[in-house]
């Protein structure tokens, strides 16, 4: 179960700032019955004076114990809650500020850091990367065996055959379940986790402010198995990742319990506010104060049938928001100071790019921004056109699916299978083509005399490639392309683990006169082929998503 998010990320005032000594015990005045810390000699124990009880370990920094209402949810096959698979041998400290504990755990270059709120049954955490020692930046609640038990797509309890990977499974009834299978992108969640029993558990996503990916961004987010569960905060992962990695204090996301509802929105990465840690001394904290924002008048020469978003990054930071359907007008607040790429997105293809600069207290405003026609494919004079340029599968045959199956799964229509313009070709095209499925699928069409008597370009759009799956074309046996270069893409799985989300890009074919069909009652043949030279075999050949297909007039 998870919480979808509707608003832009941007707009979380937090804070980030000066240096807190580790290991410092501060005592003060608890404003809760039971809030406070003990020493147990192995971990920190914290009591939040709520319902909640949690342990640090003292020597790896490890969450050891999560107890609510006197249940303990930490915990499966031996292993704690942790960064990445566990920082091992660190230096863990603690204090007390008033209503607030602060656990301190430091590895190396790595730091992260836990804290509690007098009275709330909530443990807040940041962590702040600073190179690449520790590879994956992502934070793991490991859960008890039978808390929580669901069947949903990133499930896979329930799904003993391992079918790919050691990750990907499948059930008896043929459908298969992963942890990647996700179906949400980072965009469209505030929070994910589970309730049963009157107890819901959840990590509250952070603004993914130094993550790398963007609004459209998948990975996974919680998984079950035989031996329990896990929740995740993914800020890098090195799985379908189309930039750098972003180094820096990322926070806070939220451990939150509930009695079965959602977690409060006030924890939502857009609405969270945390004044109380000003005065806390996490390194690299910046208040609100020390943030800026950027606002948008509106955005004119939008097609108005699809979502824009509106994105800042530079190599530091990230953020965005959605632009209003009614005029495109957007705010994305609590940005780092400095001098971003503001990018434009229609649906998921970017059509505009310009400059910002951002300013400690201030606003930027734009006036409003005119996407020059050219910029959306869309609007190019087609003869024909299979789906529609927007940086999506969408309206492709199986492309809802793959979101959250694997492509072999039961509930697949078939992969092959050729396509007649004018015959709902878009439902009709695969969403995904691999060298080792699908290849040489077939595109039938007819040209009047004057087009056929012309040149025509032929553009195929893709989302993202496998192994350097790329399209060559042949035009009824008579001329064939070129191989294209690859274009940059992600080096990892991503066609079979729920992702679609590469690096957009258009391949161009310029087809001569010469190739086409002289008499307009026959059908002219597009076959389209997946070239490569690397790639394993069948669903894990070399392979590439479909944005849109068209022939210009």
């Amino acid at each position: 179960m998870s919480g979808s998010a509707n608003r832009p990320v941007g707009r979380r005032t937090f804070v980030l700032g000066a240096t807190a000594a580790a290991g410092t015990a501060l005592t003060g005045t608890a404003h809760a019955a039971g809030f406070g810390w003990t020493d147990d000699g192995s971990n920190y124990v914290v009591d939040t004076g709520a319902q909640l009880v949690f342990r640090v370990s003292k020597s790896t920094g490890d969450l050891t114990s999560l107890v609510y209402r006197g249940t303990e949810y930490q915990g499966y096959g031996g292993k704690n809650s942790h960064i990445e698979s566990g920082l091992g041998a660190s230096t863990v400290g603690i204090r007390q500020s008033g209503s607030t504990i602060l656990v301190s755990v430091a590895h190396g270059t790595l730091k992260h850091y836990y804290a509690a709120r007098s009275g709330e049954n909530n443990v807040y955490l940041w962590t702040d990367k600073a190179d690449a020692s520790v590879s994956a930046t992502r934070y793991i609640v490991r859960v008890k065996k039978g808390a929580f038990l669901n069947d949903e797509p990133d499930s896979y309890t329930y799904a003993p055959t391992a079918i790919e990977a050691s990750d990907v499974f499948r059930k008896p009834d043929g459908q298969t379940r992963s942890k990647h299978y996700s179906r949400r992108r980072v965009m469209d969640y505030d929070y994910i986790g589970w309730s049963a029993g009157g107890v819901g558990l959840w990590v509250v996503r952070s603004n993914h402010e130094k993550a790398s990916g963007g609004p459209f961004y998948r990975s996974l987010l919680r998984h079950q198995s035989a031996d329990g569960g896990g929740l995740y905060e993914i800020l890098y992962y090195g799985q379908n990742q189309t930039e750098a990695q972003r180094f820096g204090l990322q926070g806070p996301y939220v451990i939150a319990f509930t009695d079965g509802g959602a977690p409060s929105p006030a924890l939502y990465p857009g609405t969270l506010t945390t004044p109380w840690a000003d005065s806390l001394g996490i390194p690299g904290y910046v208040p609100a104060r020390g943030r800026g924002r950027v606002a948008g008048v509106g955005i004119s020469g939008r097609n108005t049938a699809y979502p824009y978003t509106v994105g800042l990054a530079n190599p530091s930071a990230q953020y965005w928001a959605s632009a209003r359907a009614s005029d495109g007008w957007f705010s994305i607040t609590g940005v780092l100071p400095g001098t971003y790429t503001l990018t434009v997105f229609k649906g998921e293809l970017a059509v505009y790019t310009t400059s910002v600069s951002v300013s400690a207290g201030g606003t930027t405003t734009l006036n409003t921004i005119a996407v020059p026609a050219s910029n959306d494919p869309s609007n190019a004079s087609a003869i024909w056109r299979i789906g529609d340029w927007n940086g999506t599968p969408a309206g492709f045959k199986n492309a809802e699916l793959m979101t959250y199956a694997h492509p072999s799964d039961t509930r697949a229509a078939p992969w092959t299978g050729n396509v007649v313009i004018g015959d709902g070709q878009t439902a009709a095209f695969p969403c995904y083509l691999w060298k080792d499925v699908n290849s040489g699928i077939l595109v039938y069409f007819k040209l009047t005399a004057a087009q056929a008597a012309a040149a025509h370009t032929l553009r195929i759009g893709v989302t993202t490639a496998y192994a350097n799956g790329r399209p060559r074309v042949t035009v009824n046996d008579t001329w064939t392309s070129a191989i294209p270069s690859p274009p940059t893409q992600p080096n990892t799985r991503s066609l079979t683990n729920g992702s679609y989300r590469g690096n957009n890009h258009t391949f161009t074919y310029s087809v001569p006169a010469s190739a086409w069909k002289t008499d307009a009652g026959q059908y002219n043949v597009l076959r389209i082929d997946v070239v490569s030279g690397s790639g394993a075999t069948g669903f894990l050949s070399a392979g590439t998503a479909i944005d849109a297909i068209d022939l210009l007039a």
